[in-house]
């Protein structure tokens, strides 16, 4: 079950990665653009949020059934790079990510302009991309820590 549920969890990263990038480009050019907020940019939002919360309830499933993560003794997990990563950070910033977006479309729902709209999911989204690709380049960290 679990590399299953790994090959899930990797196919729908690039599904959350494609839409954040594309709902971060429209809302950058609606923002400075000044243009509408339409069905589309709604579609493409709400698409990245309900790709973001599939993956965090993939993502918690993997968390019980991982055996990176799953050690059950967090003092020893906490000293070895690689488990801290799947055990503590790795869970953590993704769903630091997956707040943001969250926030930013529900701000975004309920702005009055297309402006606002666009400016709340630009913000929004851009930040949880950041948090999404640190927390993807840190996963070399504990390999290299390793190796050492």
């Amino acid at each position: 079950m679990y590399p299953i549920l790994l090959d899930i969890h990797s196919i729908v990263r690039f599904v959350i990665l494609l839409a954040i990038v594309v709902s971060i480009l429209l809302a950058f050019t609606g923002w400075f653009g000044k243009k509408e907020y339409t069905k589309g940019n709604k579609a493409i939002n709400l698409i990245t949020l309900i790709s973001a919360h599939t993956q965090l309830v993939l993502g918690l499933i993997l968390y019980f059934v991982s055996p990176f993560a799953s050690t059950g003794n967090m003092g020893a997990a906490m000293k070895d790079p690689i488990l801290r990563y799947w055990t503590v950070e790795h869970s953590a910033m993704m769903i630091v990510a997956i707040v943001f977006i969250t926030i930013g479309y529900s701000k975004s729902k309920k702005a009055l302009s297309s402006t606002e709209k666009h400016r709340l999911i630009a913000v929004f989204y851009t930040i949880a991309a950041l948090i999404v690709v640190v927390a993807i380049s840190m996963s070399g960290r504990p390999l290299l820590e390793m190796s050492r």
